[in-house]
């Protein structure tokens, strides 16, 4: 059974520990998820090949909000400060594969930046990878704990666009853990 997301995780399932990846061969990821959360590029082209085209983006909600203190941290803002947080399930074959959370700090939201106040159910990425001036930060990692208790492995980095700083977040769901053991000729048992 799939739980909604917006019932699994809350803002404070965010402010934990991140751990910068350094080496592809990281023991802190295990094996079925490390190309997942190693992968530099596109994360919806993936998810698009994985789904062999049935994917699509569901907006859970957006909104002016107050982002966690590990955010504020990483996008370099006041705690207080308000930012756009935009969460957003990534739908592939019918069942929620990733949670992402996006923050993205006011003064972002200028000049050719402010199309991302109206992405609607485009995949962030869509704008992201196409603009050439766009700059990604390190990858980090951190397991989540849902509030059923079941914890996923989540990855973030900071992105820039024409200089400006906003903060991606992907949580990889249990469903996509099934498409991964299939795609990779995974057991569970491994």
């Amino acid at each position: 059974m799939v739980v909604p997301i917006p019932a699994a995780l809350n803002q404070n399932s965010f402010d934990v520990r991140w751990y910068t990846l350094r080496r592809p061969a990281s023991p802190d990821a295990p094996a079925c998820w490390r190309k997942w959360l190693l992968d530099s590029g596109s994360l919806t082209q993936r998810l698009i090949q994985a789904s062999k085209g049935d994917f699509r983006v569901e907006v859970v909600r957006q909104l002016w909000g107050r982002p966690t203190r590990s955010e504020a941290r990483e996008l370099g803002i006041p705690h207080r400060q308000m930012a756009l947080i935009r969460e957003v399930q990534l739908i592939g074959n019918g069942q929620p594969w990733v949670f992402a959370r996006t923050i993205i700090p006011a003064s972002t939201l200028t000049g050719k930046q402010r199309e991302l106040n109206y992405l609607g159910s485009r995949s962030l990425g869509t704008v992201l990878f196409k603009d050439p001036t766009m700059q990604r930060g390190a990858l980090q990692i951190s397991k989540l704990r849902l509030l059923s208790g079941e914890t996923v492995w989540a990855r973030r980095s900071r992105f820039l666009l024409s200089g400006k700083p906003l903060l991606v977040a992907e949580v990889f769901l249990p469903a996509l853990q099934k498409v991964n053991y299939l795609n990779n000729g995974i057991t569970e048992s491994q």
